[in-house]
């Protein structure tokens, strides 16, 4: 792979995309090869609660801060074959808030972190099905036609980060199964109240199971 990199002289932004000087919106910081020709695309984006869609039991609390670097990678295949890969490394950090696992109590969860990722245009593995993928391969990320939206691999990166089970506390009693009472709390009476009259009709099945025998 060839990286292209222009004389540090010479990085002057001429896309539209200035992001040094007015950082865009996310929703339209778009990434494509023909941005990174002549020079590397730097970024420096803050991202408000809201913005990006996670999960319902997650939730962002604070910005998210997200700075980093885009250059293209020229994948040469053939002798006149190539095709434009996009490199993608950034560091972010948030705050955020995750339902426990059992009494579903929001948890504060700090959240800080790098990427260094690639990305390959869908088209170019087109026939991946008729050719052996190696071991790095696997590993490679793919843009659309229209190009690699930031938005999306930063919400990514950010699910795959947090933990996929939090607790509030290692000991959470969780919710009563019937009044969702949440024990941490306060003590429900659930266990107090008298059993349903409707199960008296199995209470001796116990006893039962030792005479049954079993023909099949």
């Amino acid at each position: 792979m060839e990286i292209r990199h222009p004389p540090p002289s010479t990085r002057l932004f001429s896309s539209p995309l200035d992001l040094r000087h007015e950082p865009a919106t996310l929703n339209i910081v778009l990434i494509t090869p023909l941005q990174l020709v002549d020079e590397p695309l730097e970024f420096d984006e803050t991202i408000a609660p809201g913005v990006l869609d996670f999960t319902s039991d997650i939730r962002q609390v604070s910005t998210l801060p997200v700075k980093g670097i885009a250059d293209l990678l020229v994948e040469h295949r053939s002798s006149n074959s190539h095709v434009n890969d996009i490199r993608l490394r950034a560091h972010y950090s948030s705050n955020f808030e995750i339902l426990c696992a059992r009494c579903v109590d929001p948890v504060a969860v700090p959240l800080e972190g790098d990427f260094d990722l690639i990305f390959r245009p869908e088209s170019a593995d087109a026939d991946a099905a008729e050719r052996a993928i190696t071991a790095d391969e696997t590993e490679i990320g793919y843009y659309q036609e229209s190009g690699l939206l930031l938005e999306d691999v930063v919400r990514e990166q950010v699910l795959l980060s947090l933990p996929t089970r939090t607790l509030c506390t290692a000991d959470c009693k969780g919710l009563c199964p019937r009044c969702g009472q949440n024990l941490n709390q306060a003590k429900c009476s659930c266990d107090e109240a008298p059993a349903d009259p409707r199960w008296n009709a199995l209470a001796g099945l116990g006893n039962l199971t030792d005479k049954l025998e079993l023909k099949h």
